[in-house]
C-alpha cells in the first residue's frame, strides 16, 4: 500500500481577536500555511510547526497530523461558502491513498527520509469549530469519522510535498483508525473493546489510559 503527500502545512502559535469572531480571545496555531521544499522532521514534528496547548496537543505520540485528501470533496460541498483547501482541518500532512479507513494503528511509513507510525486518531477539538465559525464543525468531523490521525516519529529526517509514502509495516490490521474511532465514541460503551485496543502498544499514552480506566472502572477486568 502506498499513498502521496499531497502538501505539507506547518503553523505558529497566535491570539485570536475576540472581536472577529464574537467571543472570547484564544490561542492556537490551527491555521497552517503551506511550505515548498524540504521540511525537517524530529521528535516533536515538523521544524516551524507549534503547538498552544501542550496538555492536549503536540508531545511524541501527536507529532505530526495527517488528513485524507479526499475528504475534502465532501467538506468542499458541505460548506462551498468556506474555500476548505489542504491544511484547512489544521493537519501537517495531506496525503492520498490514505484514510481512516486504511490506516491501523502501529502503521510504519516510510516517507522521504523518515519513518512515521500511526498513534491515534485525531480528536477535533473546539478550535476547529471556532477557526471556521461553524457551531458544530467539530463535532461533525467526529461523526463522519472524518478526523485524521496523528503520528509518531520514528526516525527524523525530512520530507516534501509530491514524495510516495510506502507503508512498511503493518503490526495491528484489525485496529484501523475508524475502528479505533468507534470504541472510542462507543454508546453504550464495548468494555472488552475498551480493553482490547487499550493494550494495543503502538497506541497513544492517553489513548491507552482513557481505555484501560474506562474498562476497570467498569470492573470487568483487573490487571
Amino acid at each position: 500500500m502506498s499513498g502521496t503527500i499531497e502538501s505539507i502545512q506547518v503553523g505558529r502559535s497566535q491570539c485570536f481577536d475576540p472581536a472577529s469572531d464574537s467571543g472570547k480571545p484564544w490561542q492556537s496555531a490551527i491555521i497552517k500555511v503551506v511550505v515548498t521544499g524540504p521540511v525537517s522532521v524530529v521528535e516533536n514534528g515538523l521544524i516551524g510547526d507549534e503547538q498552544s496547548d501542550l496538555v492536549h496537543h503536540g508531545g511524541p505520540d501527536k507529532a505530526v497530523l495527517a488528513y485524507g485528501v479526499s475528504h475534502y470533496a465532501y467538506w468542499q460541498s458541505r460548506y462551498p461558502e468556506h474555500g476548505f483547501s489542504a491544511g484547512g482541518f489544521g493537519e501537517n500532512l495531506t496525503v492520498s491513498g490514505f484514510d481512516e479507513s486504511t490506516c491501523c494503528i502501529g502503521d510504519v511509513w516510510q516517507v522521504g527520509s523518515c519513518l512515521l507510525e500511526i498513534s491515534q486518531p485525531r480528536q477535533p477539538c473546539w478550535k476547529l469549530s471556532r477557526r471556521w465559525s461553524i457551531d458544530r464543525l467539530a463535532q461533525e468531523v467526529q461523526d463522519q469519522r472524518r478526523t485524521g490521525w496523528y503520528l509518531r516519529v520514528l526516525q527524523s529526517g525530512r520530507l516534501q510535498a509530491g514524495e510516495e509514502i510506502q507503508l512498511v509495516e503493518r503490526r495491528n490490521p484489525k485496529y484501523t483508525i475508524e475502528y479505533a474511532l468507534g470504541v472510542m465514541y462507543a454508546n453504550p460503551r464495548a468494555k472488552q473493546r475498551d480493553w482490547e485496543l487499550g493494550h494495543v502498544p503502538q497506541l497513544s499514552i492517553s489513548w491507552r489510559t482513557n481505555l484501560l480506566s474506562r474498562a476497570t472502572r467498569h470492573g470487568e477486568h483487573e490487571d
